[in-house]
């Protein structure tokens, strides 16, 4: 029974905690982590496939996966560092892109029914590859003192504002990217999967109840969500990779 009285098991944080499947030298592995693992494995299996033996005519497997691969390199790397400069991240953002959307679209996929990217870690790490992506290329590229220049927006010109300038950029650079970065992922995959358990859980128990015209209503928004669930999923991946490349733009374009 719920605190209110009224029996209906609204869901909360409980709903992003599972119990382990196995312990292994104290390691639990619980369905979150499959889910992430197979989304691993189908990711890497349907390029393999796709690409392992590619044909001057491609098949229809070979077409769908230079179609997603050509989605990303064109439409995002492209649009964003330039065909000669991005070329080489192309390989990086096509994985980021299609491992985050998979890990997305396990919500409404049934039995699986949950994001993996509504667990902030797997975000984290993401967040934390691009990170580290960028701050080597920022450093590689202008060394430690123009790196530095890089990421705090460092121009004498600005007079007596430049230490607050600098103070600013640092912070909002070094230390609030990352962590939006990540944020925006997981907190709109957590928010998305707490409604779309809601408009559920609200269409089974108001139809045993007396109140099935609401039941039917609390159904259609659960489609309603569904369907919008897996337009966010597919856009929070292209901004997730959107951003990266604009970071890396960042990284590799000349300090004034």
């Amino acid at each position: 029974m719920s605190d209110n009285g009224c029996g209906f098991p609204a869901p909360g944080l409980h709903s992003f905690l599972f119990e382990p499947i196995a312990t292994v030298g104290g390691f639990e592995f619980n369905k979150v982590m499959l889910l992430a693992l197979v989304t691993t494995l189908l990711v890497t299996s349907f390029f393999w496939a796709a690409f392992g033996k590619a044909k001057v005519v491609p098949g229809k497997l070979q077409m769908v996966g230079e179609a997603g691969y050509d989605f990303v390199r064109r439409g995002i790397v492209y649009e964003t560092l330039g065909k000669k400069e991005g070329e080489k991240y192309v390989p990086l953002m096509v994985s980021l892109f299609f491992f985050i959307w998979i890990m997305n679209i396990w919500s409404v996929i049934p039995l699986a029914q949950f994001p993996v990217s509504s667990i902030i870690a797997y975000p984290i790490v993401l967040a934390a590859v691009v990170y580290i992506v960028w701050m080597s290329l920022t450093f590689k590229k202008h060394g430690f003192v123009g790196g530095f220049k890089n990421l705090t927006g460092y121009d004498k010109s600005l007079g007596a504002v430049l230490p607050l300038v600098v103070v600013i950029e640092f912070f909002s650079n070094v230390l609030v990217r990352p962590f939006t970065h990540a944020v925006r992922l997981f907190a709109n995959m957590f928010a998305g999967h707490l409604m779309l358990v809601m408009f559920t859980v609200a269409s089974w128990y108001l139809l045993n109840s007396w109140m099935i015209p609401a039941a039917g209503v609390s159904f259609v928004m659960t489609i309603i969500m569904i369907l919008f669930e897996l337009f966010v999923q597919a856009v929070q991946a292209y901004v997730f990779v959107l951003l990266a490349c604009s970071y890396i733009q960042g990284a590799l374009a000349e300090h004034h």
